[in-house]
């Protein structure tokens, strides 16, 4: 069976920046990425249809027996059971909206044509930034279960760490944990394989602390909260979701925030995420090209890939940075900051793509990876499709 993951072309709009550089199943929310979770649900081969940039990096391999899946939409299993059930040439449905579809079609626009079947149960759709970290101790709650279900965790040797709550802990094989108060009686607690807890840290879950990511010295983790694989995160974070390879490392607050991949959020680095009148919080976006009311009281930062922050930033609630920002100085800077933006609060000049390349290239090498020609290719995809919004290039 071959599985295929769409990106609906709304809810990949709504989704930017984080969906510049990957597919909209590529979204981290809970432990796992959407594509991952529908992974150890399903059996079959995982690919996605997605914009035509990214198709060299994510390819979609179809067949004569394809489930075609929205890739917005989290698993559950009445969703995986009504999957299974589908006839031939028929699609899933629910407020008009295709959520899956069983063809032998390799078109994405045959979707529409199939006969439809409605789902009447409840679904999970990440389909605004913010969903990702509302969403989050749900997704956690529903991962946690899915992973360790009948295996047993390793143990804590160190004397010196505190648990409470030990029966929703969960700690992966090569994890070091030194000195730390975990309290998971609010949320189970996950800790990956080779992930570390610095001495003094202090974890209440929900949390999950992804496969060779690392927590500070003295962290200050509050909940609900995901730190993606090989992030090092320290300070306070809040219902804040890290997709992965980024660093929070030193103090400063991150509050109901989003951060892509390779991102660096300078020493003391802090984020809004309530306004001073209890409004609720608007943010910037693509799809509209303005901004666009949450419905949510609390709201912070959401960060593309590859963007990155200098001491003492100050990001003002709502605040949307797009893909490899760099952002410095004194004072709040806007709170939209297009792509390949160069400055703050005193204004921005282009960070000329040939420069981009070239720290990409280098953060990569520091993790062991390489920045090769798809990459590079959707990165120079991105610096033209964001042109239009660097408004200080048409002055």
């Amino acid at each position: 069976m071959n599985i295929i993951l769409f990106d609906d072309l709304f809810i990949r709009q709504s989704l930017l920046p984080l969906t510049f550089t990957r597919p909209v199943a590529e979204v981290r929310v809970g432990i796992l990425t959407i594509s991952d979770k529908w992974d150890k649900r399903l059996e079959g081969n995982i690919s996605f249809h997605t914009t035509d940039y990214l198709r060299e990096k994510y390819p979609c391999l179809a067949g004569n027996n394809n489930i075609w899946i929205n890739g917005a939409l989290c698993p559950s299993q009445e969703l995986v059971q009504a999957i299974h059930s589908l006839h031939a040439e028929t699609a899933l449905t629910k407020d008009g909206m295709i959520l899956a579809a069983r063809t032998s079609s390799t078109e994405y626009d045959h979707l529409k044509t199939l006969k439809q079947q409605s789902f009447a149960g409840h679904t999970t759709l990440i389909d605004q930034p913010w969903k990702i970290f509302k969403e989050n101790a749900a997704q956690l709650k529903l991962d946690f279960d899915l992973i360790t279900h009948d295996r047993i965790s390793e143990d804590i040797m160190d004397p010196y760490t505190v648990v409470y709550g030990e029966e929703n802990l969960f700690v992966e094989e090569g994890a070091t944990i030194r000195a730390a108060i975990i309290n998971a009686e609010a949320g189970p607690v996950y800790i990956g394989k080779n992930a570390v807890v610095n001495e003094g840290a202090i974890i209440r879950g929900s949390l999950a602390l992804c496969d060779g990511a690392q927590l500070s010295m003295g962290a200050k983790m509050r909940g609900d909260s995901t730190v993606g694989p090989y992030c090092k995160v320290g300070g306070e974070v809040s219902n804040s979701v890290i997709f992965g390879y980024s660093n929070k490392s030193h103090d400063g607050f991150l509050g109901n925030s989003v951060i892509g991949e390779w991102c660096n959020l300078g020493a003391d680095t802090n984020t809004s995420n309530l306004k001073n009148n209890y409004a609720q919080v608007k943010i910037w976006d693509y799809g509209k090209g303005g901004f666009k009311n949450t419905d949510e009281m609390f709201c912070g930062l959401i960060m593309g890939d590859h963007s990155k922050c200098g001491i003492n930033t100050m990001f003002n609630t709502g605040t949307v940075v797009g893909v490899s920002a760099n952002i410095f100085g004194s004072g709040f800077p806007r709170n939209f900051i297009p792509s390949f933006s160069w400055g703050g609060a005193n204004g921005f000049i282009t960070y000329k793509l040939d420069k981009a390349n070239e720290v990409i290239d280098m953060v990569m090498q520091r993790r062991g990876m390489i920045y090769d020609s798809s990459e590079q290719e959707i990165i120079k995809n991105i610096f033209e499709l964001t042109a239009e919004f660097r408004y200080w290039e048409k002055q």
